[in-house]
């Protein structure tokens, strides 16, 4: 059946690939977002010419979470999924302040607002970088969270506050992604995967930094769609739930391997690995074996997959300037000047 669906963040990296996978299943979507990466018709228009009527279906609304009135927008929701945050840790170092702000305080008015308007589902994207670095080869949902930056430190805290809230007064559920890759209407090139391959692709190139560091990924597809499976799940399969979602883990030199291997298969050129020293030492393994379990879901998409996704994208102009600021977090919020 068709639902009446919030999404707060709608138009970023994963939300712009979600928000059009909701309208093609038939909900209803609405969607809160700064817009601070692209407008509207940048991000959607494309979509909504092709699909005149889904239009019908989709309501955007242009707001900070920290100041909009996010009750006004809420009233008749089934389901909320909250993805908006500052989503890197480098942005936090910029101000940490604005992270705070953003991704633990203006939470906790989201929750309030889902509470007082009765919302049936709420779905919040936590990260699997709240575990920390681990020393178990298969890190799983009930090991302990250890966080060791202010942003997987306030995605450990928004998971505390909503365990700490009864099922009768907001059913939720938590979802701990691993890192996203693959090509988006919102897309980002400041993530692992996405990174290697434009560097490959604009200079024949590919950095590591390290390279034995384990990351787990999961194609932006596979993300998109198991948050519209937790949309049209029952309650007793999600309901008060914390699932890792990911799906494959490699090292980081493993990762830069498989993208050289694609883009050479492209650019019928060499693509060299150059290796450099890394003060990051973050390693985890992510297990998806619970929600495989418990709902069935597991990913469907390779990294392979998304590196292709990238390079056909490139080729078809889809990526005029790999170096304009709104595919990276950073310099754009520091040309917005955002406070």
């Amino acid at each position: 059946m068709p639902k009446k669906v919030l999404v707060i963040g709608g138009a970023g990296y994963v939300g712009s690939s979600l928000v059009l996978k909701l309208l093609d299943e038939g909900h209803y979507v609405r969607v809160l977002d700064t817009f601070w990466f692209g407008d509207i018709d940048s991000i959607f228009g494309n979509y909504l010419t092709k699909h005149p009527l889904s239009a019908f279906r989709f309501c955007p609304f242009e707001g900070d979470i920290r100041s909009f009135d996010i009750e006004s927008i809420m009233g008749g929701m089934d389901v909320v999924i909250h993805l908006a945050c500052i989503s890197n840790d480098p942005s936090f170092e910029l101000n940490p302040d604005l992270g705070r702000s953003i991704n633990y305080d203006a939470f906790l008015r989201v929750i309030k607002a889902a509470q007082e308007k009765g919302i049936g589902r709420f779905i919040f994207a936590s990260s699997s970088s709240v575990y920390g670095i681990k020393n178990e080869p298969e890190v799983t949902e009930e090991l302990s969270l250890e966080p060791l930056t202010d942003y997987s430190k306030f995605k450990a805290l928004c998971e505390n506050e909503l365990n700490m809230i009864p099922m009768g007064k907001l059913p939720w559920v938590i979802i701990r992604p691993a890192t996203v890759c693959g090509y988006a209407p919102r897309l980002r090139l400041d993530l692992i995967v996405n990174i290697l391959t434009i560097s490959a692709l604009t200079k024949n190139k590919i950095t590591v930094f390290g390279g034995s560091q384990q990351r787990p990924s999961i194609h932006i597809d596979d993300m998109a769609d198991l948050y519209v499976q937790l949309v049209n799940e029952a309650d007793k399969k999600v309901m008060g739930k914390t699932f890792n979602a990911g799906g494959s883990n490699y090292s980081v030199m493993n990762i830069a391997i498989l993208v050289q291997s694609v883009v050479q298969e492209y650019k019928k050129a060499k693509v060299s690995i150059e290796v450099h020293q890394t003060n990051d030492p973050r390693s985890y393994r992510v297990s998806s074996a619970k929600i495989q379990r418990e709902l069935g879901w597991q990913a469907r998409h390779s990294i392979s997959d998304a590196v292709r996704s990238l390079v056909g994208a490139f080729n078809a102009g889809k990526i005029p300037d790999p170096e304009n600021p709104r595919y990276y977090n950073i310099k754009t919020m520091q040309l917005l000047n955002v406070e």
